[in-house]
């Protein structure tokens, strides 16, 4: 049987036994069993239900409020206080643009030679190295202000004194999702058979190229899901941004390395804090540019994790 039809039947095989282990477990034969079976699955359906519907209701009220304004001057002109009617996203466009692939460049590399160094090769017997997955579990649940500051005080300043650009910006927003990139890369590396590195180094390959040509092709599928979730979550952050330049009115388009920049979730948050309605009916359009934008990029992200789970 080919490599890939094992894969599938093995899924199956897997799928359908935790399906059976869930469905023996509701069918209980107690009636305070059932009841209770009942009452959990009610619980999290009203959960999903209202989650969703939330999520639904959120964009149909920005499609519906923003509506009037999705039009190509959203995308071709500046921000401006004067031409209401007129004022567009396209300084904060291509600034989230830049800002995102800053951090897609720094966390994928970053993020998985770090992944490939505590599953492969630290010692999990070195302090140094607990100490390590410790404080990158930690880092995990730090609010994204505590990661503004940190950028506003090495980044922006000190040490590094990048000035407020875009480059700032976009390692202040590696370092808030970076944990979580290393943790799925882990996630993924330690779900390959440990079968397949055991064939590898018996045929002579070295411990490298067992990693490089066996273990991370095979991996490629999860480490792009915890990606996935770390460009969704740095497309939507404000507050770091507001401590390292993200300044929320320019009109110029901005530069990576020189002067000023802004970010969509930044100048979105500004017009919707104007008294004005056309800020409030920009902000709504904002927001569907935003979710289009992230859209995309994660529908790029998911197609190229199919493609290597078909590859692999």
């Amino acid at each position: 049987m080919p490599a890939e039809k094992l894969r599938t039947e093995r899924a199956r095989l897997a799928t359908a036994g935790a399906r059976a282990v869930v469905e023996s477990s509701l069918k209980s034969k107690s009636p305070i069993g059932k009841v209770t079976n009942q009452l959990f699955l009610a619980v999290m359906l009203l959960a999903i239900a209202v989650a969703v519907t939330a999520l639904v209701g959120m964009i149909l009220w920005a499609l519906i409020k923003g509506w009037p304004r999705l039009d190509l001057n959203l995308f071709t002109n500046a921000p401006s206080t004067i031409n209401r009617d007129t004022a567009g996203f396209r300084p904060a466009i291509l600034g989230t643009i830049y800002l995102i692939a800053g951090v897609i460049l720094l966390i994928v590399p970053i993020g998985v030679a770090s992944a490939v160094y505590l599953e492969e090769y630290a010692d999990k017997t070195k302090w140094y190295n607990r100490f390590i997955e410790l404080n990158i579990q930690n880092l995990a649940g730090v609010p994204s202000i505590v990661f503004g500051i940190l950028g506003m005080a090495f980044i922006v300043r000190g040490p590094l004194s990048m000035g407020f650009v875009a480059a700032a910006g976009s390692i202040t927003l590696a370092m808030l999702v970076l944990p979580t990139v290393i943790i799925t890369a882990r996630e993924a590396i330690r779900a390959v058979p440990s079968s397949i590195r055991d064939a590898s180094l018996g045929l002579g390959a070295t411990e490298w190229q067992t990693i490089s040509k066996q273990v991370l092709p095979i991996a490629i599928p999860g480490i792009l899901t915890g990606v996935i979730l770390a460009v969704a979550r740095a497309i939507g952050e404000a507050a770091p941004l507001l401590l390292v330049g993200a300044t929320t009115f320019i009109t110029f388009n901005p530069s990576f390395f020189e002067g000023g920049y802004t970010a969509m979730p930044v100048l979105i948050y500004n017009y919707i804090q104007r008294p004005q309605e056309e800020f409030h009916i920009l902000a709504a359009a904002g927001v569907i540019v935003m979710l289009a934008v992230l859209l995309a990029m994660n529908s790029f992200a998911i197609w190229l994790r199919n493609h290597y789970e078909r590859k692999f």
